[in-house]
C-alpha cells in the first residue's frame, strides 16, 4: 500500500477551513473534500499553494474558506494603535 506524499513545507501555503457540509452534495464534492485533507467540518489543514490544489479548492469553494499565507494569526491590535499611545 503506497503512503501518503507530504507536502512540501518550503513556498507559499493556503489554509483551508471546511464550513459547510457535504451533505446533499454530489459525491465528488465529498471526494474533493477528503482529497484535501478535511475529515470534520470546522477543521483547518494548510497545503501547498500549486494548481492542482487551486483547482481542487476552485471545485468546492461553496464548502471551505481559504486564507492565503503560512497560517499565521493576525495581530489583535494594529501597530497604529500602539504608536497613538
Amino acid at each position: 500500500m503506497a503512503g501518503r506524499r507530504a507536502a512540501p513545507k518550503s513556498g507559499p501555503m493556503l489554509r483551508v477551513t471546511w464550513v459547510r457540509s457535504t451533505i446533499g452534495h454530489k459525491a465528488a464534492a465529498r471526494g474533493t473534500i477528503r482529497a484535501l485533507g478535511l475529515h470534520r467540518l470546522n477543521q483547518s489543514v494548510e497545503i501547498a499553494d500549486t494548481a492542482a490544489n487551486r483547482g481542487m479548492l476552485r471545485r468546492v469553494a461553496f464548502l471551505v474558506t481559504v486564507q492565503e499565507g503560512t497560517g499565521q494569526t493576525p495581530r489583535t491590535e494594529p501597530e497604529a494603535q500602539h504608536e497613538a499611545s
